[in-house]
């Protein structure tokens, strides 16, 4: 507790200015999310306030970010329209995922992965965040225009017959599960579908517009009629949002810009009387359990669902351990990883508790809070305590913020969120794959994939899937690299030191083979084909393996592969200074001694050499 209060001043300036920065984005991420600016409220200030007080990084401001909203999108929307397009009806579950990957996170600290998480590759994450940046920008253009897919009356009619269909195939659903769908009582299903209204039905084609348009690529096809379409008090709005952050910034840094503009383009709105749209209305009260999240409880609703709430987990151990290496850079400290994560699960499970969506450690608002005076994790706390306070006295007012504003405020961040870094490195990295007549860098390709598969797919396969095109990238460099520098070549092309007194009238009939580095999955093919190179005068075959250090099962079967081959022309294996591991590893499947008897195993290759000349006499 003393370290805790070393530095109040310090802390408290650093808190109240990290909230201040944290305020605008905490809305915007609400609002883009599709929960609403208070559900992003709420994880601003739950997350800050928990995942300082039990992280492991004293000066990190946590909460929620662009990736994590990004991905926190995708199980709303999806689980919004596996309920009807209804919020209430889906919140259980979508809290529900949300809470688990705040678990996920804890388990992930408590068995000590935080410090493997530097092991992913830099292009997976140059295209996972490059991609959350087109993301956020293609999903803002309609908002930022004031085009709304659901309120289009003509784009929404279009959907009518689809709707009236989705509408019988639910009842037809439900009669299905009470048992009322028999011959007999047909009549009873359509009685139920005859009172079918015409507010019914435009519901379910507003819900199916809505579905048309979401995401990056609905957006895309959507963005033609929004320019049909456009309020342009929407976007002088949110075009006056995003003049004032970038011009502001040209002022002074030490007032957030993000900030001044929210106030200043609300200010205009309100003080002039517009006829805007406003967000979604911020409660003014204290924020309260969801306790729906057990009552509601539908294990079959999430199950499709935890591996999404498994990456939710990864990404925000990933973006906040980054944030902690900046904070560390700033302050010549050392964070302690492992709690850094349960401290991002305890905050990310409280505030599902309360309705709040997840985040992580946020880079911006960590170094406003160190360039503020920041130094213990008072400061996090503070940032958190700032918000709630800022939401119970202002709640009222922030409710009548223009949706245009905080769409103006996330295309920045969606600008500021990609990676120019990775971007700019592309024409220079070596293209060191080919692809038929083209010649690319694996680095790029990989970079690529997952942003285009992130952007216009799926978030998480896609860094699934960049994951296992990187590890099999890598696997087939470091196969390369072993195969150059593994030789096995007949003895008159090679003498080793010790070879070179080797009787010359055995040559013909003593094939030496030498093995240099692993024999593993990477490698395997090559040892195929070269042991195929022995000579059909070979009686004898003296593998070298003093410096095959390790040894995979792939490795193990393709030296079986070869020793039965060979036992099957009737050559005889000789190894010579067989190490540790490559030898358990072959007395487990009684490769030893089936096919190699311990009599054959020698530690020298002198002491081969006189068992050649003791046991095999010249057929020449």
């Amino acid at each position: 507790m003393k370290n805790l209060f070393s530095n109040i001043k310090g802390d408290i300036f650093g808190g109240i200015t990290a909230g201040i920065v944290a305020l605008p984005l905490a809305l915007a991420f609400g609002v883009s999310s599709g929960l609403g600016p208070s559900a992003g409220l709420y994880g601003a200030i739950f997350i800050s306030f928990f995942a300082a007080l039990f992280g492991g990084t004293s000066t990190q401001i946590s909460g929620p970010t662009a990736p994590m909203t990004a991905v926190s999108m995708v199980v709303i929307a999806g689980l919004i329209a596996a309920n009807d397009g209804d919020v209430s009806k889906a919140l259980p579950a979508i809290l529900t995922v949300f809470l688990l990957a705040g678990l996920f996170q804890i388990g992930l600290g408590l068995i000590g992965l935080g410090k493997y998480i530097r092991y992913i590759p830099y292009p997976v994450v140059s295209g996972f965040m490059t991609a959350i940046g087109l993301i956020i920008l293609l999903t803002q253009v309609l908002p930022s225009v004031g085009y709304y897919p659901k309120d289009d009356v003509e784009f929404v009619s279009k959907f009518n017959a689809q709707a009236q269909q989705v509408i019988l195939e639910n009842i037809l659903k439900d009669e299905v599960g009470d048992g009322v769908l028999v011959i007999d009582n047909f009549k009873e299903t359509i009685t139920t579908a005859q009172k079918t209204t015409s507010k019914d039905i435009e519901k379910e084609a507003q819900i199916l517009a809505t579905k048309e348009t979401s995401g990056a690529l609905g957006a895309i096809k959507a963005i033609p009629r929004a320019l049909q379409n456009i309020d342009w008090l929407e976007l002088l709005l949110a075009l006056g949002t995003i003049f004032i952050i970038y011009g502001f910034k040209r002022i002074t840094t030490k007032v957030p810009s993000t900030l001044v503009a929210l106030v200043v383009m609300s200010g205009i709105a309100v003080a002039f009387g517009l006829e805007y749209r406003t967000i979604q209305e911020i409660p003014s009260g204290i924020p309260s359990i969801k306790w729906e999240i057990f009552t509601g409880f539908s294990l079959n609703s999430i199950t499709p669902y935890i591996f999404t709430a498994l990456t939710l987990a990864l990404l925000g151990a990933i973006d906040s351990l980054l944030t902690s290496v900046v904070a560390d850079n700033m302050t010549t400290t050392k964070h302690k990883p492992n709690n850094e994560l349960v401290g991002q699960g305890i905050g990310n499970s409280i505030a599902a508790l309360f309705g709040g969506i997840p985040g992580a450690g946020a880079t911006i608002r960590t170094v406003v809070n160190i360039n503020a005076g920041g130094k213990t994790k008072l400061s996090g706390m503070i940032a958190g305590v700032m918000l709630l306070i800022v939401m119970l006295g202002l709640g009222p007012i922030a409710s009548k913020i223009p949706a245009a504003v905080l769409a103006g405020i996330l295309i920045t961040v969606g600008i500021g969120v990609m990676d120019y870094k990775g971007l700019k490195a592309i024409p220079s990295l070596p293209r060191d794959i080919k692809i038929g007549p083209l010649k690319l860098s694996s680095e790029v390709l990989i970079m690529m994939v997952v942003m285009l598969l992130s952007t216009f797919w799926n978030l998480v396969y896609a860094v699934g899937i960049g994951l296992i095109i990187a590890s099999l990238m890598f696997m087939k460099k470091i196969g390369d690299l072993t195969a150059e520098r593994s030789d096995v070549k007949s003895l008159k092309e090679e003498e080793w030191s010790d070879e070179k007194e080797f009787p010359s009238i055995l040559k013909e009939e003593v094939f030496i083979k030498h093995i240099k580095g692993p024999l593993f999955f990477g490698s395997t093919s090559d040892f195929q084909a070269l042991y195929q190179q022995i000579p059909n005068t070979a009686k004898i075959v003296i593998m070298r393996l003093g410096r095959m250090q390790y040894m995979d099962q792939s490795g193990l079967y393709a030296m079986e592969d070869m020793l039965l081959d060979l036992k099957t022309k009737n050559v005889e294996v000789l190894f010579v200074d067989l190490l540790k591991q490559p030898r358990y590893m072959m007395e487990r499947i009684d490769i030893i001694p089936d096919f190699i008897p311990k009599e054959h195993i020698f530690k020298s290759f002198d002491a081969c050499t006189n068992w050649i000349k003791q046991n095999r006499k010249n057929t020449n």
